[in-house]
């Protein structure tokens, strides 16, 4: 329940730097009239599913099959400790182009879009894309992104 309600309340998942939000003009986020309800259709959409808790190296070394398509959304550039110190390092870009070169399956990559990016995956092809961060700001801050992928667009 705790987990719960943390992760409705929270910015972006991250709980431990207390990025709670309150609006209000607007009805909390976490009802637990609703719980009930939302338990369920968390049921039924992880019924067949298995989660690991894996390195993400590890991870696509052991599910890597011709029919596997990897979605990947590391820390971007810049802010790698964000997660966790140590987490994810400069050198894993570097580490995670070489392995995804070598990929039997297919792989789509999210990153920011900066030159050091661009270099450390121009092998495969690349689709820029305007967005915007929200996370933890009160206006819609704009951004370019990078879509890296082995596939076609």
């Amino acid at each position: 329940m705790r987990f719960l309600y943390l992760q409705r309340l929270s910015f972006g998942g991250q709980v431990a730097k207390r990025s709670f939000g309150v609006d209000p003009y607007r009805s909390a986020r976490f009802n637990s009239f609703k719980l009930e309800g939302f338990l369920k259709l968390i049921y039924r959409r992880l019924s067949n599913v298995t989660i690991e808790h894996l390195d993400w190296f590890d991870f696509i070394k052991r599910y890597d099959l011709p029919t596997t398509l990897f979605y990947l959304d590391p820390p971007y550039w810049g802010v790698e400790d964000c997660y966790g110190k140590d987490l994810f390092k400069r050198e894993d870009y570097q580490k995670m182009s070489t392995l995804l070169a070598q990929l039997k399956g297919k792989f789509v990559l999210s990153l920011n879009d900066v030159p050091e990016i661009r270099t450390t995956f121009s092998q495969f092809k690349r689709k820029e894309v305007n967005t915007s961060y929200t996370c933890g700001s009160k206006y819609p801050i704009p951004a370019k992104e990078l879509i890296i992928s082995n596939c076609d667009f």
